[in-house]
């Protein structure tokens, strides 16, 4: 649907977003836990088999569309 497109691509989510959806939420599950960020970042860059760079990238993007969103 050319509207939806046209809505992710005004609201700034990438189209792989999607496949890191799952790192987000483990990434913020273990954040309350009381984890250590650079701990979690670590991990989940052995994990999804990334750059810790990107893992931050990824949770930094992330977190800022889902407020804009909430807003």
């Amino acid at each position: 649907n050319k509207e939806f497109l046209k809505r992710i691509y005004n609201a700034g989510i990438k189209s792989e977003d999607y496949k890191y959806v799952d790192l987000y939420n483990e990434f913020e599950s273990r954040k309350v836990q009381g984890e250590k960020v650079t701990y979690i970042v670590a991990s989940l860059s052995v994990k999804y088999a990334i750059s810790e760079r990107k893992v931050y990238s990824i949770i930094d993007r992330l977190k800022r569309d889902c407020n804009t969103c909430a807003v």
